[in-house]
């Protein structure tokens, strides 16, 4: 009996697929890695927004909210502002709605009526129209001083430029 063997031309048997096998493990390190970045950025950025609710908006979602920290946006309704040693209390306005506030801060020195304000709290309840405050933020574009120059003073009485 003789030994056949193949020609030398004739196509030699099929490497080893280790070189896929690598490729495929990359591939899946690779969309972890990519989908890991992804997430990071997108928890990182939403929490460092800062949201707020209009007074229609809190006043609307009050019963969900209940007595949740939020930060409730609206314009200082003039006439309504009684300073205390312990803060301030006074009405928001927006959205044809008014929200009374009792805040227990300090009030920045730009505070006063009719000028936009962000104030940090929760409702007393979920039915009460109270909002329990201790932070009110007061700022202000320069577009926005530009526009309305006798709506910021300084806590010395000045206009703010």
């Amino acid at each position: 009996m003789s030994v056949a063997t193949a020609p030398r031309d004739a196509p030699s048997a099929p490497a080893p697929r280790r070189r896929s096998h690598h490729r495929g493990r990359l591939v899946v390190v690779f969309a972890l890695l990519a989908g890991a970045v992804a997430y990071l950025l997108v928890e990182g950025l939403g929490s460092s927004l800062d949201y707020f609710d209009t007074v229609g908006q809190a006043l609307e979602h009050k019963a969900h909210l209940g007595t949740s920290v939020i930060r409730l946006e609206g314009v200082v309704v003039p006439g309504s502002v009684t300073r205390s040693a312990s803060g301030a209390d006074f009405e928001v306005s927006g959205d044809g709605h008014h929200v009374v506030v009792h805040d227990t801060g300090s009030p920045p020195g730009l505070f006063q009526p009719n000028i936009p304000v962000v104030v940090v709290g929760h409702f007393a309840s979920a039915r009460s129209d109270l909002f329990l405050s201790d932070q009110i933020m007061v700022k202000h574009s320069p577009t926005y001083i530009a526009a309305h120059p006798t709506r910021v003073r300084g806590p010395n009485g000045k206009i703010v430029r």
